[in-house]
């Protein structure tokens, strides 16, 4: 009797141990998760987007770490992955990124110079109203000051502009960085008036993209983007 009773014990201690265990990677796959996992080096489920020739996109060993390194030659083509990430979960983004040269004498606010050494877009979906779709743009700028926001030349307020990194950064330097994607859009797109309200229009980003651009400048730069990770604090 005594036997059976320790063997019930243990196998109670196992299942609570195990639902304590499963329990908690759960909450940790809440809490943070990677998005591009470059350390791997697949890129199979990211998709190219092809504006006006390619960029070279490829995963690399660098500085100790597994990044992915961008060259464009006058070239604008990006890497877009489709998956909705929840900002009430998830709203942190943080990643890491280093470029090897400015681009210069051009203005990023015209059409002329819309091009960008470094940047990560993180688009809202509007589906079939392509009117609602949103897409911000988390910049390196070449020639704006960091902190400083605008339009996206082309696309008009549809698409926002921040400058992360500006024109007083070092070159060949790895800037890590966090920004709050939720807050964020709500200060680029506007407050709708109530969290209600603004759960609704900015809850969700439906597709997370890789760019770096030179096809209005006619340049050439090279980029590495770390990983990018979406987090709860």
């Amino acid at each position: 009797m005594c036997i059976l009773n320790e063997n019930a014990t243990s196998i109670r201690r196992l299942l609570l141990t195990s639902l304590i265990f499963n329990v908690s990677l759960t909450h940790a796959s809440v809490l943070e998760f990677n998005l591009t996992e470059f350390s791997l080096h697949d890129l199979s489920n990211w998709e190219t987007k092809s504006f006006n020739g390619h960029t070279d996109y490829q995963t690399i060993d660098i500085d100790n770490l597994s990044v992915l390194k961008a060259y464009s030659n006058d070239s604008a083509s990006g890497l877009a992955l489709e998956r909705k990430i929840d900002l009430l979960k998830t709203p942190f983004i943080n990643w890491s990124w280093r470029i090897e040269n400015r681009l210069t004498e051009m203005n990023e606010q015209t059409k002329e110079g819309d091009d960008y050494a470094a940047r990560i877009y993180l688009i809202i979906d509007g589906g079939w109203a392509v009117w609602n779709t949103k897409a911000l743009n988390f910049v390196w700028s070449s020639n704006q000051a960091k902190g400083t926001n605008w339009n996206n030349a082309y696309a008009g307020d549809n698409a926002k502009m921040v400058a992360i990194r500006g024109k007083e950064a070092e070159r060949k330097k790895w800037y890590t960085e966090k920004q709050n994607v939720y807050q964020s859009l709500i200060e680029a797109f506007g407050d709708k008036g109530s969290e209600e309200k603004n759960l609704n229009a900015y809850r969700y980003i439906d597709v997370t993209a890789i760019m770096t651009d030179t096809d209005d400048s006619h340049q050439s730069t090279t980029a590495y983007y770390g990983d990018i990770i979406f987090s709860a604090k």
